[in-house]
């Protein structure tokens, strides 16, 4: 089994920033792929940024210039930098990751419990 376990959330004032943390721990072979995900209330759960082996990287195009997301290989650790943060950025934020626990099997996606960042004004 593979747990990931979020950290960093909080409230902030809009314009201040935040970082998130997620550790990915358990049968792990290769990690694909890690990313986070948030949700606000009464909306679906959307991609904020994605991190693939090799270092690619993509936005929500509402993000982009205003977050980064960062992998730490060794520490299996994903982090989400968020600067310039705004209201609208209030949301649970969710870690995902596809992971490989055995080399011959596909990968399994992977979902941290969640978050909560709120961004006041």
């Amino acid at each position: 089994q593979v747990q990931l376990v979020e950290s960093g959330g909080g409230l902030v004032q809009a314009g201040g920033s935040l970082r998130l943390s997620c550790a990915a721990s358990g049968s792990i072979f290769r990690i694909l792929a890690m990313g986070w995900y948030r949700q606000a209330p009464g909306k679906q759960r959307e991609l904020v940024a994605r991190i693939i082996t090799g270092g690619s990287t993509n936005y929500k195009e509402s993000v982009e210039g205003r977050f980064t997301i960062s992998r730490d290989n060794a520490k299996n650790t994903v982090y989400l930098q968020m600067n310039s943060l705004e209201r609208e950025d209030t949301a649970v934020y969710y870690c995902n990751a596809d992971i490989k626990s055995e080399a011959l099997r596909p990968p399994t996606a992977y979902w941290g419990q969640g978050t909560q960042v709120t961004v006041s004004s």
